[in-house]
């Protein structure tokens, strides 16, 4: 193989110009180096009446060798994408289709649509969180249906696993009316966080509500929050903890917030607080 020598000296050129098919050659010589390698050469283009058996084996050979080399190029560049396509979608926090090709292409990665409607078909996070989904809600029932959007809320407190920042608690925040839920970490479920949360989460963005509902326990339950409910003119009624028809629009928010969280840390609370937002 002294041409193939030849040719790996001149920089894989020939008068100037680089020779056919390079890269193969390139691949072909790194792999002579470790392995014993005979070449023989075949004449090509042979009439079928002056073919020998080592020309129709020859033949045959390049014909496999064609559709082999096609199928497994197309079937990596296939699979590439899907790796880069499920990354993008995984890092950009289970987001739709076309959020995913936008958060893709803003940090230089192209994508097609259908490699990303496909991950997307096939993520098993995003298939729980539309199972929790498929709940039916049971809004505008009994004494929710005399109040006005904002007015009324149902709260409590879930507890997941402590994050480095300290947090440990998630108060969680129902309008009672659409089921709009928000949602509010804390280190601790005291009554001052639930403060704390009511107004950032609540009244700032809601406006003040004529009625809160809640369970009895100490967190709810107190002279602050009296003080502060009775301050800003809110009727905060109380109910035995766990009850489900008093508490039921809460907890099932919980809930549903829970499999939602456990879904998007790949079936644990993993940095859970990073996926609040996406789960509330």
């Amino acid at each position: 193989m002294r041409w193939l020598k030849r040719w790996k000296e001149a920089n894989w050129q020939r008068g100037g110009k680089p020779i056919w098919a390079a890269k193969e050659w390139k691949d072909i010589a790194t792999r002579v180096e470790r392995l014993p390698v005979k070449v023989r050469h075949v004449d090509a283009h042979i009439p079928k009446s002056r073919a020998n058996e080592e020309h129709r084996n020859n033949e045959q050979v390049d014909r496999a060798a064609k559709i082999e080399v096609s199928k497994i190029d197309l079937d990596w560049e296939h699979k590439g994408e899907l790796f880069l396509a499920r990354w993008a979608h995984d890092a950009s926090g289970h987001q739709g289709r076309d959020a995913t090709y936008k958060w893709a292409r803003d940090r230089g990665v192209d994508l097609t649509i259908d490699s990303i409607s496909q991950v997307i078909h096939d993520c098993e996070t995003c298939a729980a969180i539309k199972q929790a989904k498929r709940v039916k809600p049971l809004w505008y029932s009994g004494r929710w249906s005399k109040y006005k959007y904002g007015e009324a809320w149902q709260v409590d407190y879930i507890t997941l696993p402590q994050t480095r920042q300290g947090k440990r608690y998630v108060l969680t925040m129902v309008e009672a009316t659409t089921g709009w839920l928000e949602t509010y970490p804390v280190p601790h479920a005291t009554a001052r966080n639930t403060i704390l949360g009511l107004e950032k989460q609540v009244l700032w963005r809601h406006g003040t509500p004529e009625r809160i509902e809640s369970d009895n326990r100490t967190h709810f339950k107190n002279s602050l929050i009296n003080t502060w409910a009775r301050e800003h003119g809110i009727e905060w009624v109380y109910h035995i903890p766990y009850h489900a028809p008093a508490a039921g629009k809460v907890e099932r928010h919980n809930a549903l917030l829970k499999t939602q969280l456990k879904a998007l840390g790949g079936g644990s609370f993993k940095n859970w607080e990073q996926h609040l937002a996406k789960a509330t």
